[in-house]
């Protein structure tokens, strides 16, 4: 049995295609010469043309890699809006105060429920001094 290449990750998660590439030309009635990168230097580069999916694309979309800067320390951290809701949960021998947050980057029904005492410790300014859960 021949090997197998794997491109990215393997098994359900393996991709069933990897990138478009370019036809070199037609060998045959059913394969074709593809140009292949440099990294795939040990994939034959002749495939049958079941293998094969045509990429349909459009042109003017396509970004070229050379005009993309991105800086190692970008990160993006979510911030919350507002306290949509509050309530308190009541186990066995403690309460458990919640809160509803709204985040600035989900919508309004986006919005998750979250421990107050964890909220007000990194976002005081959501708190006001009144403020009291249900």
């Amino acid at each position: 049995m021949k090997e197998v290449m794997r491109f990215g990750k393997k098994g359900k998660l393996n991709p069933r295609y990897v990138c478009p590439y370019r036809i070199l030309k037609r060998i045959g009635k059913v394969a074709y010469e593809l140009e292949l990168l440099a990294d795939l230097v040990t994939v034959y580069p002749v495939f049958h043309i079941s293998l094969l999916k045509k990429c349909v694309g459009d042109p003017a979309s396509v970004i070229p890699l050379e005009i993309v800067v991105v800086k190692d320390s970008l990160f993006y951290e979510d911030v919350p809006v507002e306290i949509l809701d509050c309530h308190v949960r009541r186990l066995r021998n403690k309460k458990v105060a919640s809160i509803k947050v709204w985040w600035r980057s989900q919508s309004v029904e986006g919005a998750t429920w979250e421990a107050e005492a964890a909220m007000k410790v990194k976002y005081p300014h959501l708190f006001p001094s009144n403020f009291t859960p249900a």
